[in-house]
């Protein structure tokens, strides 16, 4: 196997890999449960900041850090961006731990659509009558459910909202997942850190929920659950077609969903079935207009590879 076929298999692994560290992350944080879900946030925030801090640190050094900084607008954009990824990952801690694993899968079923009307309302994007389709479908979906349980998918439609806002905010710059992930948490570093450092100095932190030690060692650990993924998901990036890598995507709230059914057994009645299907339909619809809009084979290479 020569170099390139072993890089491309290697960004297979690293894609999949990804999605499925995402998929099964809901497991995670139920076995932390014991504790709130706003203390998980706001150690997740430090501990991920701080840890790609020192990351962009050792690639880059200090001037490789401030200089993006300097680009007028940059911090503002990533103060912003900052913000909708606190609220996409607070939404979605609280979904796992308050039992709505199921609906926050769906949240991210629809999320890379709700990303293209992004593109095409805020970016003027042109979209083809197959991916219209896929959308729609999608569309579909939702409001059979806000039919059925008599009020909108609030959880699912939060996650996918906010995501495809980060995503939209984050389209005009490219660089290190650690060094964009910086950015993102580096106003709320302080501010948590004197947040942990005042709760668990007066009894109402992290220590004072905990049933078991191993919980608090696994929250320290959310920094790393946080940052190891993008920057898996960047290698893959950079190794794999754009549409395989969207495609590998659905891993996670695949296996998100089935664990939500399976092993945390929540209620899924067959409105919410049907309303899957639908949205899966829909995914094969966008992805098949994906792939026309890029004119590639998705498996093509693949097929070289295997």
């Amino acid at each position: 196997m020569d170099n390139s076929k072993r890089e491309y298999r290697m960004g297979l692994i690293a894609g999949a890999g990804t999605s499925a560290i995402w998929g099964i992350l809901p497991v995670y944080w139920r076995w932390i449960d014991a504790i709130d879900s706003w203390v998980i946030i706001v150690y997740r925030i430090f501990l991920a900041g701080v840890l790609c801090f020192f990351l962009a640190l050792k690639s880059f050094g200090m001037e490789g850090i401030k200089a993006p900084l300097r680009e007028k607008g940059v911090m503002l954009r990533y103060f912003i961006s900052g913000l909708l990824v606190t609220v996409n990952w607070s939404t979605y801690i609280w979904a796992v731990n308050a039992g709505h694993v199921i609906e926050a899968s769906i949240g991210y079923y629809i999320e890379p659509l709700v990303v293209s009307l992004f593109g095409v309302v805020i970016f003027k994007e042109r979209m083809n009558g197959i991916k219209k389709l896929g959308v729609g479908l999608v569309l579909c979906a939702v409001l059979a459910m806000m039919i059925h349980f008599q009020k909108p998918p609030m959880i699912s439609l939060t996650l996918a909202i906010s995501f495809a806002a980060y995503t939209a905010v984050k389209k005009k710059y490219s660089m290190s997942p650690a060094l964009s992930l910086f950015y993102e948490t580096m106003f709320l570093i302080p501010v948590t850190f004197g947040v942990i450092l005042y709760l668990e100095g007066t009894g109402k932190g992290a220590f004072s929920m905990i049933e078991a030690p191993y919980q608090y060692v696994l929250l320290l650990f959310s920094g790393v659950v946080t940052a190891v993924p993008l920057l898996t998901l960047a290698y893959a990036a950079a190794r794999i077609k754009f549409v395989t890598l969207g495609i590998s995507q659905y891993i996670s709230p695949t296996l998100t969903l089935l664990i939500g059914i399976f092993l945390f057994r929540e209620p899924f009645d067959l409105v919410q079935f049907a309303a899957v299907v639908l949205i899966w339909i829909g995914i094969i619809f966008f992805t098949a207009g994906e792939m026309k809009d890029t004119g590639e084979s998705v498996f093509s290479q693949e097929e070289d590879v295997l």
